[in-house]
């Protein structure tokens, strides 16, 4: 018997689909790869957005948010201009890949992989193959992209409500360039610290503890918030507040989910203990607010959640991702397990302490790494912040520390009368006068 026909159409359909579906593509961990990058972009946009909008004092709700939406935005324009191959990229130095685009088609569409990271035993043979997730070289340039962006949008927390944000717009690609594309690929990318075999399976340094650092240096060189601010500083908007919270907690899945570049058993165990230590984390900081200040605190129970978030990725800034951060990272050294470890790490037969053997010496690449990262941020971000002050002024002027968004923007986050107006009284000698906010619109 003869086969039946086959349509025209239906031959030009099955080239077009092994064209876009090559042997190498894996669908689901391309589509995993994906919807977990967009998990990480929604922490920072709208979930940090939100939650930065609303946790401060009504006068600066504008321009923190706006300070984390400008940092994400020029973030994605700088990766794919010339940070993701310094990050990820052919080696440079032992802590630094070459720069350039990451644009053209024919790059994009290939199989991802990342050049640098073949380790190789001491007499020269093949440890572990170089990384070659099974989904295209477009899927890690926009997954990588949303990790370096929410590192800029943790920083910013640090110097809300004081830094002036010309220079806040310096500041951004400058950080990303000369520190995070460090850490990113000394840790990640292939350099020195990931052939030792360094453990920071998420971010635990690479993001958190470097921004938490940074942070802390940037709002020394700032200075710190208005006389007025540091007495009184509640938040605008409690509510808003836990669901920039929520989408930050739910979001994180993807944050540590998507790390093994796969959807497999490494990727459920990550995502299922995140949100372990993410409830625990918050459950007993409220517990210590009842104990010790007789009150169960919203903010703090938002605190504590973060810093259990933190805390797990490696296995406001400071205190809960770079206290949280380190202490992750070195007990990663110390816990870490045998056999999930060999499941992303170059070095096979790395360990935790507690398993005795040669795995003391985790702990002990734990720490160095972590000193690098510190050292290097505290460097780098005084050096970007000293330059930046030499071209604008990295503080605000004294009228907008008093007035706020009013002041910088032109613009309030809400309108407490009229049409979008905003009613002000003051009083002379003689007589009441009504006058109207000077911002350019004002947002209900």
């Amino acid at each position: 018997m003869s086969s039946p026909p086959v349509s025209s159409s239906a031959v030009a359909y099955e080239a077009w689909t092994s064209l876009a579906v090559p042997d190498w593509l894996n669908k689901g961990d391309n589509a995993w790869q994906m919807v977990s990058a967009t998990l990480v972009g929604i922490q920072s946009m709208p979930g940090l957005v939100i939650l930065y909008g609303s946790i401060v004092k009504k006068k600066w709700a504008v321009n923190s948010a706006f300070m984390a939406l400008y940092a994400f935005a020029a973030v994605v324009i700088c990766w794919v201009t010339w940070a993701y191959k310094m990050s990820f990229g052919e080696k440079l130095l032992p802590f630094w890949g070459k720069a350039g685009p990451a644009l053209g088609q024919k790059f994009l569409i290939k199989q991802a992989a990342l050049p640098a990271t073949p380790h190789h035993f001491s007499n020269g043979a093949l440890e572990t193959a170089e990384i070659e997730p099974f989904y295209p070289m477009a899927t890690m340039v926009w997954f990588q992209c949303v990790f370096a962006a929410i590192a800029l949008v943790i920083l910013a927390g640090s110097v809300l409500a004081r830094m002036n944000f010309k220079a806040w717009m310096m500041f951004v690609p400058l950080w990303l360039t000369f520190s995070y594309t460090i850490g990113a690929f000394s840790l990640w990318g292939g350099g020195f610290l990931f052939h030792w075999g360094v453990m920071d399976y998420s971010g635990g340094y690479v993001i958190h503890l470097s921004s938490g650092i940074a942070g802390f240096t940037a709002a020394y060189w700032v200075g710190p918030r208005s006389k007025r601010d540091r007495e009184r500083f509640p938040p605008n908007n409690v509510l808003l507040m836990l669901a920039g919270a929520g989408l930050l907690w739910l979001g994180w899945a993807g944050f540590n989910g998507g790390d093994p570049y796969a959807a497999n058993t490494d990727s459920s165990m990550a995502v299922l203990n995140t949100n372990i230590c993410a409830a625990t984390s918050l459950l007993v900081w409220t517990w210590l607010d009842v104990i010790f200040f007789k009150k169960p605190s919203v903010i703090g129970a938002v605190q504590g959640m973060i810093t259990g978030l933190v805390c797990i990725t490696p296995g406001a800034v400071f205190h809960t991702h770079a206290v949280a951060g380190l202490l992750g990272g070195i007990l990663t050294g110390l816990f870490a397990e045998p056999r999930l470890s060999t499941l992303f790490l170059p070095v096979t037969n790395s360990k935790g302490g507690v398993y005795g053997g040669p795995g003391g010496i985790q702990i002990l690449k734990q720490i160095v790494g972590a000193l690098f990262i510190i050292g290097w941020n505290l460097v780098a971000t005084s050096i970007i912040c000293v330059f930046i002050n030499f071209i604008v002024p990295l503080r605000m002027t004294e009228e907008e520390l008093l007035i706020g968004d009013d002041a910088v923007h032109g613009e309030e986050a809400y309108a407490l009368w009229g049409d979008g107006e905003n009613l002000s009284l003051y009083k002379d000698d003689t007589t009441h006068h009504v006058t109207v906010s000077s911002g350019a619109t004002q947002v209900v």
